[in-house]
């Protein structure tokens, strides 16, 4: 994800206490409560591996290329890039990471929601959205992602792929590998519109919004030190959307926590619908967890 900063690999880490503050009403002012550095949260895969070696692969279409994501140049790092013009002929041998439950949810460069689960990835010059065929050339696997997002900014890396990707190409416990890209020429594809339909009506793509998720997927909101906050803001969330918003106690440091969590959220749409309606209500940026 397009945070201008660089993904570090990948590190055992998924947020078990996520806070937020907001207009109405506010939390109390603790250092447990405060809303942590995105930076200092480390990547990772969900809690319990989820076997994704069966999920499909994208169908590529020519897609059109906006404003979105294509800004050209960028810095990062103080590094300057510059966007592809044209995809043809591209192909590149180097190593490849993947990103996880810190940016699942989050939005992609292109404004789209990342979804870890989805056959996805990051690239630093390819327009967005692209296809492009990534090769394992330690094992030999290939498979076909949607680039919609940028990154990866360590020097060496070419690629970031989604967890799901990684998982397929075998290199999800060593982190990264050496890998080649080959990006697909958007002349030789069909256009979205020729492609059959699925049954819900939506084209077969790598951002599919209502792929499943695992069943332990939650959203948290915050975890409150005062139980009544936590049930205003539960209050005001169930008036907001139509998904399970529950209040559960929790003890850290010898304190008592109450958190507010969305869900169970069984699809990406639910995720994605419920992310907007924390932001909107100005309650922070929620993180997902998974229990």
């Amino acid at each position: 994800m397009f945070q201008c900063k660089a993904r570090w690999g990948v590190a055992l880490a998924v947020l078990i206490l996520a806070a937020c503050s907001g207009p109405q009403p506010k939390p109390q002012k603790t250092e447990n409560t405060k809303q942590p550095d995105f930076n200092s949260i480390k990547d990772s895969g969900p809690a319990a591996p989820v076997n994704m070696q069966a999920a499909p692969e994208p169908i590529p279409v020519r897609e059109p290329i906006g404003d979105a994501g294509n800004k050209s140049p960028y810095k990062v790092n103080g590094v300057t890039y510059r966007v592809r013009n044209d995809v043809k002929g591209y192909k590149e041998v180097g190593q490849a990471s993947w990103y996880g439950t810190k940016f699942h949810g989050r939005r992609t460069a292109n404004g789209e929601v990342y979804n870890m689960y989805a056959m996805s990835a990051a690239h630093k010059t390819l327009p967005l959205p692209s296809y492009a065929k990534v090769t394992n050339l330690d094992n030999g696997r290939s498979i076909i992602v949607r680039v919609n997002d940028r990154g990866p900014f360590v020097h060496g890396r070419i690629i970031d792929l989604s967890y799901t990707a990684a998982q397929k190409l075998g290199y999800i416990d060593k982190g990264i590998a050496r890998v080649e890209v080959e990006a697909l020429d958007p002349a030789a594809l069909p256009a979205a519109n020729e492609v059959l339909a699925n049954s819900d009506g939506t084209a077969g793509l790598a951002e599919d919004t209502t792929i499943k998720l695992p069943d332990n997927t939650y959203l948290q909101v915050g975890a409150y030190s005062s139980s009544a906050q936590a049930q205003e803001i539960r209050t005001q969330l169930v008036a907001a959307i139509d998904y399970p918003v529950a209040v559960s106690s929790v003890q850290s440091g010898g304190k008592t926590y109450y958190r507010v969590r969305i869900g169970p959220l069984t699809q990406q749409r639910a995720l994605a619908t419920a992310r907007e309606t924390v932001e909107q209500k100005q309650f922070g940026q929620p993180q997902v967890v998974y229990e």
